[in-house]
């Protein structure tokens, strides 16, 4: 799957209000689920307690932390989006976040961004993005998040 690529702010205003391309396809690992929890300290066992989760969880499978799905914004963007014509990218916060649907062990997921909006500011351009993951085969994603990247140069 090739990147979406963006040439430059003409490229990003023509885009604004559109949804973009989304990204490959991603499975959720148990193992990937717990490598979170030991680096986060939030080992709830509806987390990493396979067996109680599918006895005991109302989701029948153990999910992945709401910030686990959150954290893997930037890495999908990235492999899906390409903006040229700017020095530098960074990351300049979150608006608004929302986890409408758990991500449970075995999901396939992807990313699907849109071009919210574009601030002129001091060495450059803020943008916001609308990244929502969406959960293969279900109806509400897991995480849908406005994004705010300052493109610089």
């Amino acid at each position: 799957m090739e990147k979406t690529k963006i040439e430059g702010r003409a490229g990003l205003e023509a885009l604004v209000g559109k949804p973009l391309p989304a990204g490959p396809w991603h499975q959720l690992s148990f193992e990937e689920i717990v490598a979170f929890a030991d680096a986060t300290g939030d080992h709830q066992w509806i987390h990493v307690d396979r067996e109680r989760a599918l006895r005991e969880s109302p989701f029948g499978a153990p999910i992945a932390h709401g910030y686990y799905t959150l954290s893997r914004i930037a890495g999908l963007f990235f492999e899906a989006v390409e903006v040229t014509g700017f020095s530098a990218v960074l990351n300049y916060g979150l608006d608004k976040v929302r986890f409408p649907a758990p991500m449970k062990e075995g999901a396939r997921y992807r990313l699907s961004p849109t071009v919210e909006s574009i601030t002129e500011v001091k060495g450059g351009l803020e943008v916001v993005f609308k990244n929502t993951i969406e959960l293969e085969g279900e109806a509400k994603p897991t995480c849908v998040a406005q994004c705010v990247f300052r493109y610089l140069g």
